[in-house]
């Protein structure tokens, strides 16, 4: 294992402070403390997602998928520098931290919406619409956590118009619509 990773050299009042100089040759962002490697989690996600209307055998792949924090994920993950991950996340920033978090959760929220919804039973065109129509909502809110864990946007409260599940069904709804109609 390797050593401590927080150095307590002039630290915040109740808080260790991070050795800048062990975040040199990792993917963590020296300013908000922050890896990508997380949003692996919801890439892997979208691309089940993807694949589910071409090739709908992925379906139980997607059904295995399950949400995880920031430190879960990089707990169970092989990134090498997981440790160090962890370590930082919990000094970083609350306001980087706050913001990734909750972008995180409301993915999370959409993708467990969209795994419940498809344990039921469904035509595959059904699944493979609402397999492309999740994807498509998910892949802005990736890249703008990704922009925020880069240290390349500001800061903005993350703002769900209506619960996930109402998401869910309102593109049901249409699509059923429209398949009947088709």
């Amino acid at each position: 294992m390797t050593p401590p990773v927080l150095s307590t050299d002039r630290p915040a009042p109740g808080q260790a402070k991070l050795d800048p100089g062990r975040l040199a040759g990792t993917n963590i962002n020296p300013v908000t403390l922050l890896a990508t490697d997380y949003l692996n989690h919801f890439n892997e996600a979208i691309m089940l997602l993807e694949l589910l209307p071409a090739a709908p055998e992925c379906k139980e792949d997607f059904l295995a998928w399950r949400p995880m924090s920031y430190c879960e994920h990089f707990a169970a993950s092989r990134f090498t520098h997981r440790d160090l991950a962890i370590a930082a996340y919990h000094v970083a920033d609350p306001i980087y931290r706050n913001e990734v978090d909750e972008l995180s959760q409301h993915m999370n929220m959409i993708l467990t919406a969209t795994r419940d919804a498809m344990k039921h039973e469904m035509s595959l065109q059904t699944i493979g619409l609402l397999a492309e129509s999740t994807a498509r909502s998910l892949r802005p809110l990736v890249a703008r956590a990704g922009a925020i864990i880069n240290g390349e946007m500001a800061i903005q409260a993350v703002s769900a118009e209506s619960a996930p599940q109402d998401n869910v069904d309102a593109l049901f709804d249409r699509e059923i619509e429209e398949v009947f109609r088709g």
